[in-house]
């Protein structure tokens, strides 16, 4: 695999047995990420194997995937601490605290079970630096030397200090004795924990998503498909509702309405409870480009400046360290509250949100009116290929010319994704029937221009 085409913006994805997940291929990158790992952080073997922490989420791939990830780490000397099924943040926390060089998710995260994926942590808890994952990339079109994989160390209990974490994010003087909370874990590595916990708070808690079987992992469920949610919260009166996705690093919230709060709503919610509090560091908090022009209106008039990043959390993740923020996130519900943890935490951002609902006083729907959002019409197109679109001439001419007439009105955004085979257009104005048109235009100029393409190469 030629460098920059093996990781994508969250790690390596793709259906297990093939390509980059072909066995051979996840022996190899195990044995070269830890070596690349250990060089960068200085660690030396030394007669004891270091730690490598490892979780996963419910996918039915995952077992596979790790026993193959332990022949390549063992190649490498290093030992693997099994965390068990865990959300992927737990790995982010876990590692530094349990004297591990680094952590590894296997996960697609948001994506359909018949997918998976793995990404690494470094010794801080921070996702691998793109330079590093570069340097892998370089190295791992050598497969891994042959050796005996050494068996894991078992840490199933150690989800315990995970949770325990959580709870002391929650304000001392709150609880949440006397709510009706629904949360949909998405069949996924949330299960374990988010229920409980928002028990033990005082919550009486009305779970879905809650029944993994490997392969239904985001099936119809969690925060990438909140119908069943929005119902659940009607019927059962609840106060809220919280939808986590498959690794439950990104978090949405259901009014007592069932309306959807989502990523950006979370944001301004949280900037604002900061800000009351003198904790808004920089006063400043990091978006994408994704997010919406209304929420960067709110955040002006509160007197908060927006650092605008690329598409992904670890663009605001690196925007957040590099300005000294304690808040950043994107409209898919990932945020970082950085003063807790250094990457998006689903279940951490469930609770910040349900602690500002709570000091409040007033229902859930109100921290969804703080604004109000600029329409915006999103449309996927599932794609066989990426074609660069600045090759696309007519694709990127329609593009410039949208652009052009909602100028000072709104905006295009158009990219593939990093992790799935998918072309997005983002057109956001004034008026949603607008908005709609220049969307459908621009995919049907999009679609005719690469059937031409792929006719013309046949």
């Amino acid at each position: 695999m030629s460098a920059g085409h093996l990781f994508g913006t969250d790690g390596v994805r793709g259906i297990p047995g093939q390509g980059a997940l072909k066995p051979e291929a996840v022996r190899a990158l195990a044995y070269h990420a830890a070596r690349v790992l250990l060089e960068r952080q200085g660690v030396k073997i030394n007669g004891h194997a270091p730690l490598i922490a490892v979780g996963r989420d419910t996918r039915g791939s995952g077992p596979s995937l790790l026993r193959t990830l332990i022949s390549g780490f063992s190649a490498a000397g290093v030992r693997v601490l099994d965390l068990g099924v865990v959300p992927t943040p737990a790995v982010s926390y876990l590692a530094p605290r349990l004297g591990c060089f680094a952590g590894v998710v296997i996960s697609a995260s948001h994506n359909p079970a018949e997918y998976n994926g793995i990404k690494f942590f470094d010794g801080a808890g921070f996702k691998m630096a793109p330079a590093l994952e570069l340097e892998v990339e370089r190295r791992a079109a050598s497969p891994a030397p042959p050796s005996i994989s050494r068996p894991p160390f078992a840490a199933a209990d150690r989800g315990a200090i995970y949770a325990d974490f959580l709870k002391s994010a929650f304000p001392a003087m709150l609880d949440l004795t006397g709510t009706r909370i629904v949360v949909d874990c998405a069949n996924g590595a949330a299960t374990a924990f988010a229920p409980s916990l928002l028990a033990d708070l005082g919550a009486t808690v009305f779970a879905i998503g809650v029944k993994p079987n490997g392969r239904n992992i985001n099936a119809g469920c969690g925060a990438t498909a909140t119908a069943s949610l929005c119902l659940e919260v009607k019927r059962r009166r609840a106060h809220a509702g919280l939808a986590l996705d498959g690794d439950a690093d990104r978090a949405l919230i259901c009014d007592e309405q069932g309306k959807l709060l989502d990523g950006d709503a979370l944001i301004a919610a949280a900037a604002a409870r900061l800000l009351r509090r003198g904790g808004l560091k920089g006063g400043k908090v990091a978006v994408t480009v994704m997010s919406n022009y209304g929420l960067l209106a709110y955040l002006r008039g509160l007197g908060v400046d927006a650092v605008t990043t690329p598409v992904g959390d670890r663009y605001v993740t690196e925007a957040i360290e590099k300005e000294g923020l304690s808040l950043g996130g994107e409209n898919s519900g990932h945020l970082v509250f950085r003063d807790f943890a250094p990457t998006g935490d689903g279940i951490l951002t469930g609770l910040q949100t349900l602690a500002a609902w709570r000091e409040s006083g007033k229902p859930m729907s109100a921290l969804g009116r703080l604004y109000k959002p600029t329409p915006q019409t999103l449309k996927a197109l599932h794609v066989k290929s990426k074609p660069p679109l600045a090759m696309m001439h007519r694709t990127a001419a329609a593009i410039a010319d949208a652009a052009g007439r909602l100028k000072g009105r709104g905006r295009v955004f158009v990219r593939y994704s990093g992790t799935e085979p998918v072309l997005r257009i983002l057109v956001e104005g004034p008026s949603a029937a607008e908005n709609h048109k220049i969307t459908d235009s621009i995919a049907r100029i999009y679609l005719t221009e690469t059937e031409a393409g792929e006719e013309k190469h046949r």
